[in-house]
């Protein structure tokens, strides 16, 4: 059972917290009220100029970001390399794989799928592990995890050892969609929390891009190899993440809801820009974590999710399940996979030319996927998602059209090619400013915190889910009603995804993690 802490006034807070802080001139010169410096009365109160800021006020001073914050974010995310390089790879590496192995459709479906259903595994898993053990450590386990199937893959003498390999990557895939938002959101100050929490989607896209380079510079070798390169080069940013683990500071607010107060304060220290911040954060922190365990006791926290949620608490799963159905509803990783076969339909059969257009591709994701981290926190969450769906849903259509026109038409015209091309890098630039990179900001900072881990692991899974049913499918409905029809279908998907995320998602930017939980309560939602 968690040990919970007990604080709930201010002085309370600053009785635990002010033996960890230096001296400086302001405090040493301030006068001393309530019980004086000896034994016996309450805990010595320092007389400020000026009343205490609310709380959240001492986060959104500061606007410089922190190097400690900074760094565990860099390290953490660097995880979610793994999978957006595995999307951008295998997009090319399965036209040599069919080749090399002569797989069939079904057993293509099946390879490229099976890394994202088996993720659903390390979702599932993750939220516990992440509060028995630490969000530090459960980034390890989904690089170890992870490198150990890109070995597997890398060395795979058969179809079946492939697809093994494919399974225990996916497991680490799993893990580090949850744990690498999760954590950076806790380590995070309000000011800069949309664009840290967007570094895990800064890097998939990173990871899409770099996957369409290293088959396009692999290409050339034989197909007996060139595709194990392509698959064994994604073990790097698991060794990267390994070596780094010791640098990263643990959740402060993990350490708090374990009961380890000293060692959550003295992380704030380091990761806050001044000991008032620091001191203020662990007041929101510690007040949050406390009223949670008195209103639900030891109720379990799945049983708290799923069978006995509160109003606000079904509200925020709702939106946090929402929002990650339709990121992978909308299609995208099935586009980014098949793309060389939704091009090759088009009229492009030279597999050199067909993955050159998937690094156009992985170009145009990266920048808008920049474009919109670096916004986040200016504009707002809603802004952005509606922009993009809404862009999406055009996109998709667009390329709809161009695909049903060149379904019908025998000489294939390079306006029709050209359409296609110009609506696939748009609909994957719309996802890039909204649906991809909010999605793990905004499902990562809305649960209360004894909830966070375990309530954004039940969303992964089901984004996940969803994103292996998609992708195991994709080639198969194509066939049956055309890559047209499946465009169309996608497009109307986008559309109701928009009006779901007008009407259930809040904006959440400029917020406390703790000021976010009420958001969701009756008041909160008009």
């Amino acid at each position: 059972m968690q040990s919970t802490v007990s604080l709930q006034p201010q002085d309370d807070a600053r009785q635990l917290f002010l033996p960890l802080l230096d001296s400086s001139p302001e405090t040493t010169t301030a006068a001393v009220v309530d019980g004086g410096r000896g034994g016996g009365g309450s805990f010595p109160k320092l007389v400020e100029s000026s009343p205490s800021p609310p709380n959240g006020v001492a986060e959104r001073e500061s606007r410089r970001i922190n190097k400690y914050v900074l760094a565990g974010a860099v390290l953490a995310s660097t995880n979610s390399i793994l999978l957006g390089y595995d999307i951008g790879v295998m997009s090319g590496a399965i036209l040599y794989i069919k080749e090399n192995m002569k797989i069939t459709t079904e057993q293509q479906e099946l390879l490229v799928g099976s890394l994202n259903v088996c993720s659903l595994i390390g979702a599932l898993a993750s939220g516990k592990t992440s509060d028995r053990i630490g969000r530090r450590y459960t980034v390890l386990i989904a690089a170890a995890t992870f490198l150990i199937g890109a070995i597997l893959m890398s060395f795979a003498p058969s179809f079946l050892f492939l697809v093994a390999g494919r399974v225990i990557a996916g497991i680490g895939v799993g893990f580090s969609l949850m744990i690498a938002p999760v954590y950076v959101a806790e380590l995070s100050p309000a000011f800069s929390r949309g664009l840290l929490t967007s570094l895990p989607e800064i890097f998939i896209s990173a990871g899409i891009l770099l996957g369409y380079i290293s088959n396009y510079a692999f290409s050339g070798l034989s197909e007996t190899v060139n595709w194990r390169f392509m698959l064994g080069i994604s073990a790097i940013p698991a060794v990267i993440v390994a070596l780094g683990i010791s640098a990263m500071p643990e959740s402060p607010r993990w350490l708090a809801i374990r009961g380890r107060e000293i060692e959550a304060k003295r992380i704030l220290i380091k990761i806050s820009e001044s000991k008032e911040e620091a001191e203020l954060r662990f007041t929101e922190i510690t007040r949050s974590v406390s009223a949670s365990c008195k209103w639900r006791g030891n109720e379990s926290v799945w049983k708290e999710l799923l069978l006995n949620p509160s109003p606000s608490v079904r509200r925020i799963l709702i939106a946090a399940v929402g929002i990650n159905f339709f990121m992978q509803a909308s299609g995208n990783d099935a586009v980014v996979y098949y793309s060389p076969e939704v091009f090759r339909e088009a009229g492009i059969e030279d597999n050199k030319q067909l993955v050159g257009v998937t690094v156009v591709m992985g170009i145009a994701k990266m920048g808008f996927v920049l474009i919109s981290a670096f916004f986040l926190d200016r504009f707002g969450r809603r802004p952005l998602l509606l922009l993009g769906s809404t862009g999406m849903a055009c996109s998709l259509a667009g390329l709809g059209l161009g695909s049903k026109y060149l379904e019908y038409s025998d000489e294939k015209p390079k306006w029709a090619i050209g359409l296609c091309v110009v609506a696939v890098c748009a609909a994957l630039s719309f996802f890039s400013i909204g649906l991809g990179p909010i999605t793990w900001v905004y499902s990562s900072e809305i649960f209360p915190s004894r909830l966070r881990a375990q309530g954004s692991s039940l969303a992964v899974s089901v984004n996940r889910l969803v994103s292996g049913l998609v992708a195991m499918t994709f080639l198969s409905i194509s066939s049956k009603i055309s890559f047209g029809g499946m465009f169309f279908g996608l497009a109307g998907i986008m559309a109701a995804a928009a009006a779901f995320f007008y009407h259930f998602l809040p904006e959440t930017r400029g917020k406390s993690l703790e000021e976010i939980e009420t958001l969701f309560d009756d008041d909160g939602l008009h």
